[in-house]
């Protein structure tokens, strides 16, 4: 067995800086840093910055709370825990426990007009238009452009969600995120200045899926067109602001601002013994994958790394996902039981959160071998969990791990350097524990919720002030 490890290292860590921001108590939105702007002059001279500037800011937030509406198609529990509905559930609620006003439109799963909930101090509205008539949503499914689809019907549905909304609120900034297409009919149409989030855009990664061109096209053009009309972009990677400059064309200035967790709420979520519910020996060590049994996810790395390594292990190899192209099934499956294992291998398909998490919690390893990434969520509570992790280089990952100190990092799609990585953590189990003390105080440092929802309210304040 190998020791040494032949995973690409990574000599730098570009990740979050330790910003210094703060923020008042709630007011009322005749208080607010727009509704003040609004009665003076604005000093500033342009916005927009070359595509060589892309660094985080910081800046003192001493402009008072602000009242932020939060659009996301994605958000718990009606449609789903994607990341971007991750995302937008943990900035509502930081934002609200830094001293602002949030409310958050949403999707809804069928036609529905506005209604309201709360949860945690955030107003939750939730609207979804009728499309039953619609001309052009039919042309789009008889021509089988399903992303393009659904991105039409997210951006009619968020500004006609808006539009009612705006009747009884003023907002000071409007936050959306760029996949989805929710700020199509919004951004430079309404009164308040405009953020886009990135997250993932289509052009950036619809080849890794079975879908027509004419759809990437389209898609990709729908997207595209919000973000050029937006007031302001951010992105919760280095990485992906780059990507989106160079590849995309936005030649606006993008802020770089991480994603967050709440570690108290992540703490406190209850578990369940995940391997006596799923039959996953108690004895031996447990590598744990969580996400779509995909390509873009780098599951196919994965059928070639779990046979090497259950080969010379006693381990247990568990992925946690939805295997919604077949992959496990056709692939995965018949090629491990056609191996001498000495370890064991588990699919437990699709979890809930306390299911995902009871594992994490349980396992020694979290290998992320994808290969594509921004801020995944799946690495961040890894992090929060303290795992030793195996992360490939994509994306924006090698920013959230330093290489031999909060985990391992393999060059993405190589197998043998993601096998040596898992076999060095096998192991030196004095490794597993340092990697993963190491990325749980990154996370307390730099990545929770409230110090990424300051950092995202200083931003707030200055798109504002301009």
């Amino acid at each position: 067995m190998s020791t040494a490890c032949k995973c690409r290292p990574v000599t730098s860590r570009p990740g979050p800086p330790p910003w210094n921001a703060s923020s008042t108590s709630p007011n009322c939105c005749r208080d607010s840093p727009r509704a003040r702007h609004r009665c003076r002059p604005s000093t500033s001279t342009s916005t927009r910055c070359s595509r060589s500037t892309v660094r985080p800011h910081h800046w003192p937030s001493d402009a008072g709370p602000v009242k932020i509406a939060l659009l996301s198609y994605e958000y718990p529990p009606e449609t789903g825990f994607g990341g971007i509905g991750t995302y937008t559930w943990y900035q509502a609620r930081g934002l609200v426990r830094a001293g602002h006003d949030v409310h958050v439109l949403a999707g809804a799963t069928e036609p529905s007009d506005l209604r309201e909930s709360e949860h945690d101090g955030v107003r939750v509205f939730r609207y979804r238009a009728d499309f039953a008539r619609s001309l052009r949503v039919r042309a789009l499914r008889a021509g089988k452009l399903w992303w393009s689809k659904n991105r039409l019907e997210n951006g009619i549905s968020m500004e006609r969600g808006l539009r009612r909304l705006l009747e009884r609120h003023v907002y000071d900034i409007v936050e959306m995120p760029e996949c989805g297409a929710d700020g199509l009919r919004i951004a430079g149409r309404i009164d308040a200045p405009t953020l886009i989030k990135l997250h993932s855009p289509a052009q950036l990664i619809m080849s890794t899926y079975d879908v027509r061109k004419a759809d990437i096209i389209l898609c990709s053009f729908l997207e595209r067109r919000a973000m050029r009309r937006v007031t302001a972009v951010t992105s919760c990677s280095q990485f992906l602001a780059r990507e989106v400059q160079t590849k995309l064309g936005i030649g606006k200035h993008i802020e770089v601002i991480y994603n967050g967790i709440d570690l108290t709420l992540f703490d406190k979520a209850p578990q369940f013994d995940a391997r006596e519910r799923f039959d996953i020996p108690h004895d031996v060590p447990m590598i744990f994958f969580a996400g779509r049994l995909e390509p873009r996810k780098g599951i196919h790395v994965l059928k070639d790394a779990a046979a090497r390594v259950l080969a010379n292990h006693e381990a247990a190899f568990v992925f946690a996902g939805d295997d919604m192209f077949g992959y496990a099934e056709k692939e995965m499956k018949p090629f491990l039981d056609a191996q001498d294992l000495r370890g064991t291998y588990h699919f437990l398909g699709q979890l809930d959160l306390a299911g995902v998490r009871s594992c994490l919690r349980q396992a020694d390893i979290f290998v992320i071998p994808s290969l594509w990434e921004n801020c995944p969520y799946s690495c961040l509570e890894a992090m929060a969990a303290g795992r030793a992790i195996v992360a490939s280089d994509a994306g924006g990952l090698p920013e959230l791990i330093e290489h031999d100190v909060s985990g391992l990092v393999a060059a993405t799609e190589d197998v043998t350097g993601t096998v040596d990585c898992l076999e060095r953590l096998l192991a030196d189990a004095d490794l597993r524990r340092r990697c993963g003390d190491a990325a749980r105080r990154s996370v307390e440092e730099s990545l929770t919720d409230v110090h990424i929802a300051e950092q995202s309210a200083a931003y707030y304040a200055k798109v504002i002030a301009h």
